[in-house]
């Protein structure tokens, strides 16, 4: 039976550890609120998946720790832990942000500069020649479907559907034209090799003439007058046993519609 001496020494004990619980669970508790919400937030897992990880790891070992007597000073420490990856996350959730809004602002500039240059064709002959001379520099070429612009697959790196920064001047012609011809609409289309299957092509094909739909979107066309179509392996126009050939079936066809905006049939 303990002494009437040990009694105040055993409450103490008890206190000071209910106290020491209580800092813990504070700081565990912050923590899984800071890693709560960058594991929902889907810009943040996007831009920093690796430290939104550390940070659900440290917080799984601070309430690992916070299990056993004595180790208050290790929970503490992993659950700060936690909250700096986290905040990290964040911080790197913004940069990417930022860069992703000065991208768009570059594209208003050129949009810009595009509207100032056809601000300066001030007289009918000048617009009437100036069109021809632009549809012409698009290399195109007529086929049953109508007159067709080919895009080949140096747009684009390998197996991917970004667009590279070499597109946006042959894009810019493409755009300068859709401007000053209102009532021309286009189809894109895209198409690949046979490496791979035949699903993923598909799938890439499409994404990539999706790619450049959304740039002539960004840029202010219309999306009424684009239609988007992908062919994946279908229609090659070069054998696939080269890699030359292959190159040249990587590609994205834009078909122009007739001058009433009536586009030919599709494949």
């Amino acid at each position: 039976m303990p002494t009437r001496a040990a009694l105040p020494l055993a409450a103490l004990l008890l206190s000071g550890c209910a106290l020491h619980s209580g800092s813990d669970e504070g700081a565990l508790e912050a923590a899984r609120n800071s890693f709560q919400s960058v594991k929902e937030d889907s810009a943040v897992l996007r831009a920093a998946p690796k430290d939104v990880i550390r940070a659900g790891e440290s917080l799984a070992r601070a309430e690992r720790l916070a299990s056993y007597w004595g180790s208050g000073d290790d929970v503490r420490h992993y659950a700060y832990l936690s909250q700096r990856y986290a905040e990290i996350a964040r911080q790197h959730s913004a940069i990417s942000l930022n860069q992703e809004q000065l991208a768009r602002q570059e594209l208003e500039l050129q949009r810009l500069q595009l509207a100032l240059r056809e601000a300066k064709l001030h007289s009918v002959q000048q617009h009437s020649d100036w069109l021809e001379e632009q549809l012409v520099s698009l290399v195109t070429h007529q086929t049953e479907r109508g007159l067709v612009m080919t895009l080949g697959d140096v747009l684009f790196d390998a197996g991917r559907a970004e667009l590279q920064s070499a597109a946006n001047r042959t894009l810019l012609k493409l755009v300068q034209f859709l401007q000053l011809n209102p009532q021309r609409r286009v189809r894109i289309e895209g198409y690949t090799d046979n490496t791979g299957s035949v699903e993923d092509n598909l799938s890439l094909s499409r994404a990539r003439a999706q790619a450049v739909a959304d740039l002539l979107m960004d840029l202010g066309i219309d999306a009424k007058r684009i239609e988007v179509a992908g062919y994946g392996v279908a229609f090659p126009v070069a054998e696939n046993a080269s890699a030359r050939g292959r190159a040249q079936n990587r590609r994205v066809e834009i078909v122009f519609s007739d001058e009433n905006g009536q586009l030919g049939p599709m494949r």
